[in-house]
C-alpha cells in the first residue's frame, strides 16, 4: 500500500470533519440563536459536506480494503464522517496504526 492511500484518506478526513464541525455551528446559530444568514451559509456547508464525504467514503474504503480492514472496523470509519469529530478522532487511531506500516515504495501491506 502505497504512503498516498494513507495520505488522501488523512486529507478527507479533516476536510469532512471541519465541514461538520461547521454544518453544526451553523445549524446552532440558524436555529437556536437566530442569526440572520445563518440558512444560507448552513446550506451552502451541507452542500458542500455532502458533496465531499462522498469522496471521503471512496478514500477510506480504498484504504480499507487495501488495509484488509475486517467490515465492523471499516464501517467504524466510514461512519466517523458523519459525528461530529469523531473523523478526527478516527484519523488519528488509523494514522497511528498504518503509518509505521506502510512504505513509500508502493510495498504491499501484507508484506511489511
Amino acid at each position: 500500500m502505497k504512503k498516498s492511500v494513507l495520505t488522501r484518506y488523512r486529507i478527507m478526513a479533516y476536510v469532512t470533519g471541519v465541514l461538520l464541525v461547521l454544518l453544526c455551528l451553523g445549524m446552532i446559530a440558524k436555529y437556536v440563536f437566530d442569526v440572520d444568514g445563518a440558512a444560507d451559509a448552513t446550506r451552502v456547508i451541507a452542500i458542500a459536506h455532502g458533496w465531499l464525504y462522498v469522496i471521503y467514503l471512496v478514500f477510506a474504503f480504498d484504504l480499507g480494503s487495501k488495509a484488509k480492514w475486517p467490515v465492523g472496523k471499516q464501517l467504524w470509519v466510514l461512519i466517523a464522517g458523519t459525528i461530529p469529530t469523531a473523523a478526527f478522532f478516527v484519523e488519528r487511531k488509523i494514522s497511528a496504526e498504518l503509518e509505521p506500516k506502510v512504505a513509500d515504495d508502493g510495498t504491499n501491506l501484507a508484506k511489511a
